[in-house]
């Protein structure tokens, strides 16, 4: 009898101790992907933890989206079709304002999308990322590299429309642009204006440092970062490109806003990551 009870006792702690390993491995697993969840609901494609990459794509591609969007919104194309080309997607909201995403101070957004990186290299286990970033997503992506220590952890940056220099204002209206900013509290937007002491910070000294390859990707019917040039930055060939999307598809005439859904753009990204360094338009249209 006394046997017996003992038995029962070994039974019941010898269960307890597995549910205590097993319930510390899944809260584990879930500890490394919970910054996934946190983000939201992702664009297909996107935010898969499960994703590993492999030799031909080995690093995991970060999409940043532009002032006012959600990743959801805003990747809606894009992540589903680097996806199904073997890319290991992930993407984030930031700099949640006043008016809504991507609003807050870049600085601000700057540490949160240092954060998210760290963690996709740990949940991966890679030893860089590519960001391709909308709008102020690519820009941003420049002060994380410059600033918060981006450029051992980048391998491409891609910028679609950056607001690399600023703007003169939507549609060229610096003062309404400006004025609607400082009424509607939107810090991102004032920090966006050329001239911004954010801006200046920035651009100052090397506009591309370290070893990233950077890849820009302006429209000349971009109404939002004015003039479209902009977007362009200096920086050694090997390293830099500048690309003027009409220069390689004449008929193509999307602008700022929906450059995002471009499958003309989409070649010059692909290239970008498919290749060392950034992209080369001829390459890529062919």
């Amino acid at each position: 009898m006394q046997m017996k009870a003992y038995r029962i006792i070994f039974s019941f702690l010898a269960s307890a101790c597995l549910m205590l390993i097993s319930n510390t491995a899944f809260a584990e697993t879930n500890s490394s992907t919970a910054f996934l969840s946190e983000e939201g609901p992702a664009p297909i494609g996107a935010n898969n933890p499960s994703c590993h990459p492999d030799e031909k794509h080995p690093y995991p591609v970060i999409l940043v989206p532009g002032t006012f969007e959600t990743m959801q919104a805003n990747w809606a194309a894009l992540a589903p079709w680097l996806a199904a080309r073997g890319y290991c997607v992930y993407t984030l909201n930031y700099g949640l304002g006043n008016l809504g995403p991507s609003t807050g101070p870049i600085e601000k957004s700057a540490d949160e999308l240092k954060i998210f990186v760290d963690n996709v290299l740990k949940l991966t286990g890679s030893k860089k990322v590519s960001l391709v970033g909308h709008s102020q997503g690519g820009m941003m992506a420049r002060y994380y590299i410059k600033f918060l220590g981006g450029q051992d952890k980048v391998d491409d940056l891609i910028g679609l429309v950056p607001s690399n220099h600023g703007t003169n204002g939507i549609a060229n209206l610096q003062l309404l642009t400006s004025t609607v900013a400082d009424l509607t509290n939107c810090d991102a937007c004032k920090q966006q204006l050329i001239g911004s002491d954010f801006l200046q910070k920035l651009n100052q000294g090397d506009e591309t440092p370290g070893t990233v390859s950077y890849t820009s990707i302006g429209t000349r019917t971009d109404e939002v970062v004015v003039p479209y040039t902009s977007a362009f930055l200096t920086g050694p060939s090997e390293r830099v490109v500048n690309i003027t999307l009409q220069n390689y598809y004449p008929l193509d005439l999307i602008e700022h806003q929906f450059i995002p859904f471009d499958l003309n753009t989409f070649n010059f990204i692909l290239d970008a990551l498919s290749h060392d360094g950034p992209a080369n338009p001829e390459r890529a249209v062919k």
